[in-house]
């Protein structure tokens, strides 16, 4: 609840600071402040607790040039893969995440015969629906800016055969590892092999860095896939755990993002404040699959 409560502080901190830069002025920390209706020391320490950085530094971050800025330090997807590789010690916390995908053959099952627990959580990025089999998470959407029925109709469809059972309690466990960044998150994926694909690059992606839509096609062997893989990037069910946040169009432009561009824009401000805070440019998870 206290990292939901901060997110909407950033969300309406961005609201401010998108207004005074179309107004072609800039916002110091106690106007800032005083727009939230808080005490600057209030304002300061909620910053503080969320980000790991303090409040200026954390506005840095919050601007509108942040994807671009990311590009031109922490691109393309191959150099960084090479760089850190997926077991190096330079990781900022201690997520692991395994995940399998369904066979083609419960693809085309649509999910018939399976039980999929649902809920919704407070997060650090606001309210969310997250869904899940016995196997690991299936789906994860942000709702603040859709709205929780949305969300819902949005993950159920892409299991029409399946049924929904309401029951929180079954998915607690995974929800609180992934926001906490420590443990083990199981994910169950549904999606063509060509998504399949394109997710699992996402996941080479290590938090503070980015690529562009076009590294991701080269990185599956499809370089003239790019807007394919835009479009497969778009299709990603869970939100965050797979990072389609850190895809960028190659002109360092933040793109489309399922569940709202402020909550793009304040995930990748978070993830590359966090690096700094570790005095690591490109920290990564650690990632185990049993899909191979």
């Amino acid at each position: 609840m206290q990292d939901s409560y901060h997110y909407q502080l950033i969300a309406r901190a961005i609201a401010q600071i998108d207004a005074a830069h179309a107004a072609g002025t800039s916002l110091t920390l106690s106007a800032l402040a005083r727009k939230l209706h808080m005490s600057e020391a209030h304002f300061q320490k909620c910053f503080t607790a969320w980000a790991g950085v303090s409040p200026l530094r954390y506005m840095q971050y919050l601007k509108l040039d942040l994807a671009k800025d990311l590009l031109r330090q922490r691109h393309p997807l191959t150099a960084v893969a090479q760089e850190t590789g997926l077991s190096g010690s330079a990781r900022l916390h201690d997520l692991v995440l395994r995940w399998e995908a369904m066979t083609p053959g419960e693809f085309a099952r649509k999910g018939a015969g399976l039980l999929i627990n649902w809920g919704s959580f407070d997060t650090p990025y606001g309210p969310a629906l997250v869904m899940g089999t016995s196997r690991g998470i299936c789906g994860l959407a942000f709702s603040a800016e859709m709205g929780e029925a949305t969300a819902y109709q949005d993950l159920a469809t892409r299991w029409p055969a399946a049924t929904f059972v309401e029951n929180p309690e079954a998915l607690e466990q995974w929800v609180t590892a992934a926001f906490a960044q420590r443990g083990v998150v199981a994910l169950h994926l549904s999606g063509r092999a060509f998504q399949i694909k394109v997710w699992e690059a996402l996941l080479q992606i290590p938090e503070g860095a980015v690529a562009t839509y076009q590294d991701i096609a080269i990185a599956i062997g499809a370089p003239k896939a790019t807007r394919a893989a835009g479009t497969a990037i778009g299709r990603n069910p869970v939100a965050a755990l797979i990072p389609c946040h850190r895809a960028l169009r190659k002109s360092g432009g933040l793109g489309g993002y399922h569940w709202g561009l402020t909550t793009k824009r304040v995930l990748l401000a978070r993830e590359a404040a966090r690096a700094e805070a570790n005095g690591s440019r490109m920290p990564h998870a650690a990632l185990a699959t049993d899909n191979d």
